[in-house]
């Protein structure tokens, strides 16, 4: 009887019995597309039905101010409302420009101050004529006008560059008198000195001029003795 109960255990331990699989719970992901997705997503594809109509309405608005200002015609093709047109906004534009820059541009006061205008002018009325396209050529004359801000922030909080783009002061005249040299590199003649001594300083004669210089402006200043 021993040794048949021993048989028995052994053949049941050596048994082979099914597997089972083990089963996970099944879990329902909710794609990112559905409808319940929430208002995130529905606010996404809300924006995204709008693009088109935004698309077609920024291109009719450019198609519109292609054929008013007649961007795609030649100069000699333009007719008198559309370069009247481009001269309005050219104006405005340059109003704009002058504002937002320096103030002290608009007073000539250095050579550096009147080539802003002189070249923003001769870039801008290049758009009024149609020579240039004009869009660039307004983009063109705001990178000028920043550019000449820049230069202004940078001679203010530097003496060196201010000097190298602004120049400096020049004396001419010293307690009465001329210094030649000087007078003739700044292409000053004794009688413009007389001159300009007349119309500012309201003197007759250079014994009455402690000082007098050529400005980074090319004027001429005096101080009296």
């Amino acid at each position: 009887m021993g040794w048949f109960k021993s048989c028995e255990r052994s053949s049941y331990a050596t048994r082979r019995f099914p597997v089972q699989a083990r089963q996970t719970p099944t879990r329902h992901i909710r794609p990112i597309w559905s409808s319940s997705a929430g208002p995130r997503y529905e606010s996404v594809m809300r924006a995204k039905s709008h693009f088109p109509a935004i698309q077609s309405s920024m291109n009719a608005f450019w198609n519109f101010f292609q054929n008013v200002l007649g961007l795609s015609l030649e100069p000699k093709d333009l007719t008198f409302v559309q370069i009247s047109l481009r001269g309005i906004i050219i104006f405005l534009a340059t109003l704009i420009m002058v504002r937002l820059g320096s103030k002290r541009s608009l007073a000539h006061r250095t050579p550096f101050d009147a080539i802003l205008l002189v070249i923003l002018a001769a870039v801008l009325s290049r758009a009024i004529n149609g020579s240039a396209p004009f869009v660039a050529t307004i983009g063109g004359g705001a990178v000028l006008v920043a550019l000449h801000r820049l230069f202004a922030l940078l001679a203010f909080h530097s003496h060196w560059f201010g000097t190298l783009v602004k120049g400096r002061p020049d004396p001419i005249v010293r307690d009465g008198q001329c210094d030649f040299r000087t007078m003739r590199r700044n292409h000053v003649s004794i009688h413009d000195l007389e001159e300009d001594m007349r119309l500012n300083a309201h003197l007759d004669e250079l014994a009455q001029v402690r000082l007098a210089s050529v400005e980074r402006s090319g004027e001429i200043s005096f101080i009296k003795k």
